[in-house]
């Protein structure tokens, strides 16, 4: 009787699935490392080794690699559907997962609750978006609304809509936030334009701009903080 044949990478497997359990994450793991044990669960025999390196060489990155589209992902040798779906998975999942992490009711009390909150919605997006936050007197959220998603470099802060969204909750204050994919979270010429133009809009009906803030990646800007906006405008009501 022929005798079993073991497979060779079974042991590396279980190395990296009992290593991941033990140490609760990925922070000693290498950047292969971490897309060979998700490609695991893609790919349930063979060696995923050579097709995380092929990745990271492809995308220059494992951010690159988790913020690739599937058919992207798909051009490179020993990727099919199964593993792309999986990998494209990622992104969209932490940003699931920042949501149920805010508390409910969500209120947003500061400076960094704001960035938090704002991260939370536009992290990971390949493509520019712009978002009106209502909230009331005690700064808890009525609602957050879409007003725009654009292209890769550019969005459109529309008045009226903007307008329409604070009026409809009975907003007490707003708050703006949109993103740079691909870019710096600094604030264009026309960003703080446009910003100085929404905030005397509501500022003309009573509603305040708490701040208008932008995230990059994983990086965040205040206008507020930074003084691009004027601080004194929102407390005249």
């Amino acid at each position: 009787m022929a005798e079993k044949k073991e497979n060779p990478h079974e042991g590396h497997r279980e190395k990296l699935r009992q290593r991941f359990i033990r140490e609760n994450g990925f922070e000693h793991f290498e950047d292969h490392q971490i897309l060979e044990l998700l490609l695991f669960y893609a790919n349930p025999r063979g060696d995923t080794n050579p097709t995380a390196h092929a990745l990271l060489n492809e995308f220059g990155s494992l951010k690159g690699v988790l913020e690739a589209r599937p058919e992207m992902l798909m051009t490179v040798n020993g990727v099919g559907e199964r593993a792309a779906t999986l990998i494209s998975m990622v992104v969209p999942l932490t940003r699931v997962w920042h949501r149920c992490a805010m508390t409910t009711p969500e209120r947003i009390g500061n400076s960094r609750e704001a960035e938090k909150y704002c991260l939370s919605i536009l992290a990971g997006h390949r493509t520019e978006r712009f978002y009106v936050i209502s909230l009331n007197a005690k700064c808890a959220v009525l609602g957050r609304r879409k007003i725009s998603d654009g292209s890769l470099s550019e969005v459109s802060a529309y008045p009226r809509m903007v307008m329409e969204t604070a009026l409809n909750y009975n907003a007490h204050s707003v708050l703006l936030c949109h993103n740079h994919p691909g870019g710096t979270c600094a604030p264009s010429p026309e960003d703080i334009a446009s910003t100085i133009q929404l905030q005397q809009l509501l500022n003309g009906v009573g509603i305040m701009l708490l701040d208008h803030i932008i995230v990059a990646n994983d990086s965040t800007y205040s206008m507020i903080q930074h003084g691009d906006i004027d601080y004194r405008v929102r407390n005249k009501h």
